[in-house]
């Protein structure tokens, strides 16, 4: 896909996380709002994937480690073709396949359990040193919130991907500065978080994490890497695309009204619109 392409996919990302939040009036629309560039250039340009074998052994692996962000794995996966897309509508319902976090054993697409926040990159390190054993050339990809970063098996993690050299193993960190309780910077200061992640013995890049280019360019280098794993800090913009949920931390996992919905859903239309008529 070329910028345009990725921009618009990347939107129609956003209409979905939308509706499926509104049809569910539960979720954490704020951080899945903030990765669907990443997602649209993962999805549609860099992952090999089989959606139709899902369990294909050689398959790139994502692992979601901010797994509350999941209606947005799930937009990507629905606009893949791993399931329809009517799917999206029965988000966190009983009788549904997505569950509020991912689970690897209901959702096709899904190659890790996550929601429980700081464990996944300790995930990716597995399927990372297990494609080294069984000689196999797959990337592995996980993403991880800023206010995860504040977890202790994070850093753990970090420094068993350097010490074992994992060089297939890219972590994204979607830095929009935002977490529950308020800004990271008050919660629980992480910075400077790419002299830290370099000291620990990563390769790390910050590029503007709404820019489809950039990111790109990123994971191309990432991936032609040698030596030691990948950090990719994006900076983002919690709430992107809908103008009274961005930079707001209120909108971490409260889903919009009747209302708010309509709005966010005419701002996100013309938006696209715009994109596709450029």
């Amino acid at each position: 896909m070329n910028v345009r392409e990725l921009e618009i996919a990347a939107d129609r990302l956003r209409l979905d996380i939308l509706e499926e939040i509104a049809a569910a009036q539960s979720g954490h629309i704020g951080g899945a709002l903030s990765i669907c560039e990443l997602l649209a250039v993962l999805y549609d340009k860099h992952m090999n994937i089989r959606p139709g074998e899902p369990a294909w052994p050689d398959r790139d692996r994502l692992v979601l480690s901010k797994g509350h962000a999941s209606s947005a794995l799930y937009a990507a996966l629905a606009a893949r073709g791993y399931f329809s897309r009517g799917e999206l509508q029965k988000f966190r319902a009983v009788d549904g396949i997505l569950q509020g976090h991912p689970s690897m054993t209901k959702t096709p697409g899904v190659d890790m359990s996550s929601g429980s926040l700081g464990q996944g990159l300790s995930c990716a390190n597995g399927m990372a040193l297990a494609g080294r054993i069984d000689h196999k050339s797959y990337q592995v990809y996980c993403i991880c919130g800023d206010g995860e970063m504040q977890e202790g098996q994070i850093w753990e993690a970090l420094m068993t991907a350097a010490h074992y050299k994992l060089d297939h193993l890219t972590l994204f960190i979607d830095r929009n500065g935002l977490q529950i309780d308020g800004p990271t910077t008050q919660v629980m200061n992480i910075e400077p978080l790419k002299e830290k992640l370099i000291a620990f013995g990563w390769d790390t890049q910050v590029i503007a994490g709404h820019d489809v280019s950039a990111i790109d360019q990123a994971i191309t280098r990432a991936k032609a890497l040698r030596g030691k794993p990948s950090a990719i800090i994006l900076n983002t913009i919690k709430g992107k695309g809908v103008s009274f949920m961005e930079n707001v931390a209120g909108w971490h996992g409260t889903p919009p009204d009747s209302n708010q919905a309509a709005q966010a859903r005419e701002e996100l239309e013309v938006r696209l619109k715009k994109e596709e008529q450029a």
